[in-house]
């Protein structure tokens, strides 16, 4: 980051409101791509700006220069959040009691499943057991999920897996893409995250993945399959 970054963010934490605004101003294209991701549900779009800059100050006001990231890149979570925190409050994506007994069910479910199989249960396995449409099982596997840190380290190097998945794009959307693939990965069972690691990050073919963990290569397509087809389907509905 360069000095002139820090001083306005330093200026901005000291309680700068010229500061705090002119940065704001300067990244409202991220602001909006942000924002982009959640039109469409009875809201307008300016109050929905609104809500993720407040997020984006509360980025600002977190913010440590210690983090070894971009503010950009920091603040991405921070004005997701407050925008789902925002929806969830008001109402529109509530959360009601049948829904989180069936998303503490499903937990349940994959982790004795887990235990027995060493594999993960799909939407379409839970289906069949609990009987009921995938569209429920999605919502309620999704009503279960939380915001977690974006400061951890995913792979040895700077590939991101995002590559292989998004087309053309404007920097600030694959930016949002890109971080939302860091948070999808650090989700995966242990497995699934060295299949993934072992592939994109260590260049490892099917076979070699197999021969490291044990199984069969057609096993190991399979899971990557489905983990890739899981991640695309986050990003179309983040």
């Amino acid at each position: 980051m360069n000095e002139r970054n820090k001083t306005l963010i330093t200026l901005a934490q000291q309680g700068d409101k010229d500061k705090l605004a002119q940065i704001i101003e300067e990244n409202k294209g991220l602001i909006w791509s942000i924002v982009k991701r959640f039109l469409g549900r009875g809201y307008e779009p300016e109050d929905l700006y609104q809500i993720a800059c407040i997020g984006f100050i509360e980025a600002i006001q977190r913010f440590d220069f210690n983090y070894d990231v971009e503010l950009s890149t920091y603040s991405v979570q921070y004005m997701i959040g407050e925008i789902k925190k925002f929806l969830r409050d008001d109402g529109l994506i509530r959360i009601s009691r049948s829904v989180k007994e069936l998303g503490m069910k499903i937990k349940e479910l994959e982790r004795i499943y887990m235990v027995k199989t060493g594999e993960s249960l799909c939407i379409a396995r839970l289906s069949e057991i609990l009987e009921l449409p995938e569209e429920n099982i999605y919502i309620a596997m999704e009503a279960q999920k939380t915001i977690e840190s974006i400061n951890a380290k995913v792979g040895d190097d700077d590939r991101e897996i995002i590559d292989l998945l998004i087309d053309d794009e404007d920097e600030q959307s694959k930016l949002v893409d890109k971080i939302t693939i860091r948070e999808l990965i650090k989700k995966l069972n242990l497995r699934d995250r060295e299949i993934i690691k072992l592939r994109y990050f260590k260049d490892k073919t099917q076979s070699q993945v197999a021969k490291i963990l044990g199984i069969s290569q057609v096993h190991v397509s399979r899971i990557e399959k489905r983990i890739l087809s899981e991640f695309k389907k986050n990003l179309l509905t983040t």
